[in-house]
């Protein structure tokens, strides 16, 4: 069993909802990475998204932008985001690392090349947003028989059709994007949520969690009724931003403990 399913169903079995968080390998700098791997595990994170630097990334709301362009003026690119995983598999053999980017970085090294490497790094998975389900027909059964499983998003906008493919391609998880923009922006509408994970339900049979929009305890815990976990990222960049100098690590660890207690109650 992968390290990802292996963490939903212990969540099943203690009637838990999941914490995922996400924050941008490289920044603020390319020293923190790591530390910050820990500290979100150490504050109650279940399961590591960590963002591969991208010029371009597509879905990101401006806060995970600066964060992208922070890391890229350190010229961090995918070979160093491996190097994070290893390093934090030195200490962390059980919290999964999820890869989070775009189609761009894994096409210059090559499919394979970045299939191997990130087995090799000890990684999870990966959320390519820019791979559509029915192009990843191939590539997800190679990720598959290396053992990592391939992630994709869902919109309020999926169509039933969507919503079948990513049941017959994804794997881990299914990340359902509450909001229709990009992430951090706006506010969810729970009611909403409910109804169309109750129509993915119906085809998608992996956890599902949630993400874009959840900013605070009382949202997170409101998510929480309808989600197997949510997810939070650009809330934990502004952390990152808002810290004094050498207070990033802190900053996110008390962050997201506080997160894990509104789950929790």
């Amino acid at each position: 069993m992968s390290r990802i399913a292996t963490t939903f169903a212990n969540l099943k079995s203690t009637n838990k909802t999941g914490l995922v968080t996400f924050i941008t390998a490289g920044d603020p700098g390319p020293d923190a990475t790591v530390p910050l791997m820990h500290a979100l595990v150490e504050g109650g994170a279940d399961i590591l998204e960590l963002g591969v630097p991208f010029s371009d990334p597509m879905a990101e709301g401006p806060v995970i932008q600066r964060a992208c362009e922070r890391a890229l003026k350190f010229n961090v690119g995918i070979l160093d985001v491996f190097g994070y995983v290893r390093q934090f598999r030195v200490r962390n053999q059980t919290t999964p690392v999820v890869l989070m980017g775009y189609a761009n970085p894994i096409e210059r090294i090559g499919s394979a090349a970045f299939i191997a490497a990130a087995q090799a790094a000890g990684a999870d998975g990966a959320i390519v947003v820019d791979y559509p389900p029915e192009e990843c027909e191939e590539f997800g059964a190679a990720m598959r028989e290396a053992g990592l499983d391939l992630i994709f998003l869902l919109a309020p906008t999926s169509t039933e059709e969507r919503i079948a493919q990513v049941a017959k391609v994804g794997g881990g998880f299914s990340y359902y994007v509450s909001l229709k923009g990009v992430t951090g922006a706006g506010n969810i509408d729970t009611e909403q949520v409910a109804e169309r994970l109750a129509a993915i339900r119906q085809h998608v049979k992996l956890p599902i969690g949630v993400g874009f929009g959840i900013r605070d305890g009382a949202t997170a815990k409101a998510v929480a009724k309808v989600a197997d976990a949510v997810v939070i990222g650009s809330r934990i960049i502004q952390e990152i931003e808002n810290a004094r100098e050498g207070g990033a690590v802190d900053a996110v660890r008390s962050f997201t403990a506080g997160i894990r207690a509104a789950l929790d109650a």
